[in-house]
C-alpha cells in the first residue's frame, strides 16, 4: 500500500492513511514513514489495533530501541509490563490506577509539563511512539509543540545570543518543580545532570530548533536563578498556540513524533479512571554536545 500523510498543522503534524502497523513494513514504507517524520516531526495513525510486540516491532524500523533504565522510580518488581514497551499510564501491577499518594504517580505526574523524553540521558532519544489502549473518558490530551517553527521565529539578537549554550537535563529538575524532592542516593546517581545543546541542528534537513524540556534546570555559564527566568521565557515563546497541536486520543490511534524537533505534554485528567498508554521509543544515536560530570 501507498503511505499517505495529510498535513493537520500550518507547521508540523501529520495524518498517515494507507498503513497497517500489525504487518511488518515494507522498506519502502519505512523509507517513507521516517521521511514524514522528518518533515512533520509528529505522525497519527488512527485505528491500529496492536499488540505490544507488533509496536515494538514498528518501532525498530527506524532504530535501536532505547535502553529504559533510569527513568523512573518504579522498581524493577513492580514493572506491569514486561514486553519493553515504556508504561505511560497510571495503572499499578494490579491493573488498576495507582492510589493519589503512590510515589510513582507522583513522580510520573512530571508527563504533565513541557518536555522531549530522555532529554535527561546523554544520548537522548530519537522517536517515540505511543500507543493508546484504554483512553480516559475526560481529559488526558497530548499538546506538541514545533520547536523548529518556534526557534524560526525568534528574533536574530536571541538566536544568536542562545546558539552556543549547553544546559544541564535531570529528571530531578522537572520533578523537583513540581515538589517531588525525595530521592534515594541510588536515584540520585541515577538521575545525575547530562549535558545537552539549548539549540539543535536536525540531521536529515539542517533546520535549528530549541532544544527545551522541562528536565532542563541549568545553564552552562550562568546562575541558576537567569537560567531558569531564559530557559521559562523560552518555553513560554515555543508553546504559544501558534506552535502547538492538540491531540484528541481515541483508542487505538498511535502517535509518534521526533524528540528532536518537539516537545509534548499530557493535560491533566481523572486519576481515577483507568488509561492505558504504551510508548516505545527509539534509541539517539548520538549526544548532543560532548558529556563531563555535571555539577
Amino acid at each position: 500500500m501507498t503511505v499517505l500523510i495529510r498535513q493537520l498543522h500550518k507547521h508540523f503534524v501529520g495524518e498517515v492513511s494507507g498503513v497497517d502497523l500489525r504487518k511488518p513494513l515494507t522498506k519502502q514504507e519505512a523509507i517513507d514513514i521516517e521521511a514524514g517524520m522528518d518533515k512533520y516531526a509528529v505522525l497519527v495513525f488512527h485505528g491500529q489495533d496492536i499488540s505490544d510486540d507488533q509496536q515494538m516491532a514498528f518501532a525498530l524500523n527506524f532504530g535501536e530501541r532505547e535502553n529504559a533504565r533510569g527513568g523512573t522510580v518504579t522498581k524493577k518488581e513492580d514493572y506491569r509490563l514486561s514486553s519493553g514497551l515504556n508504561d505511560v499510564s497510571n495503572l499499578g501491577k494490579d491493573g488498576k490506577p495507582l492510589p493519589k499518594d503512590h510515589r510513582t504517580h507522583l513522580f510520573n505526574l512530571g508527563n504533565c509539563l513541557w518536555h522531549s523524553d530522555s532529554s535527561f540521558r546523554p544520548i537522548p532519544a530519537k522517536f517515540s511512539l505511543l500507543s493508546a489502549r484504554v483512553v480516559n473518558p475526560k481529559g488526558g490530551n497530548t499538546e506538541f509543540a514545533d520547536m523548529r517553527a518556534a526557534y524560526d521565529a525568534l528574533d536574530d539578537e536571541t538566536k544568536t545570543e542562545i546558539d552556543d549554550m549547553i544546559c544541564e537535563h535531570s529528571l530531578m529538575y522537572s520533578r523537583g518543580s513540581l515538589g517531588f524532592l525525595d530521592y534515594t542516593d541510588e536515584e540520585k546517581e541515577m538521575f545525575k545532570p547530562v549535558l545537552q545543546r539549548l539549540v539543535r541542528t536536525h540531521p536529515a534537513h539542517g533546520r535549528k530548533s530549541l532544544y527545551l524540556s522541562s528536565h532542563a534546570g541549568a545553564i552552562r555559564g550562568m546562575s541558576m536563578p537567569e537560567a531558569r527566568l531564559l530557559l521559562r521565557d523560552l518555553t513560554e515563546h515555543a508553546t504559544q498556540p501558534e506552535f502547538v497541536y492538540v491531540h484528541k486520543w481515541t483508542v487505538h490511534d498511535l502517535v509518534m513524533w521526533d524528540n528532536r524537533q518537539t516537545v509534548h505534554r499530557v493535560r491533566r485528567y481523572d486519576q481515577s479512571q483507568p488509561r492505558d498508554m504504551r510508548r516505545a521509543t527509539v534509541a539517539g544515536t548520538q549526544p548532543t554536545v560532548a558529556q563531563e560530570a555535571a555539577e
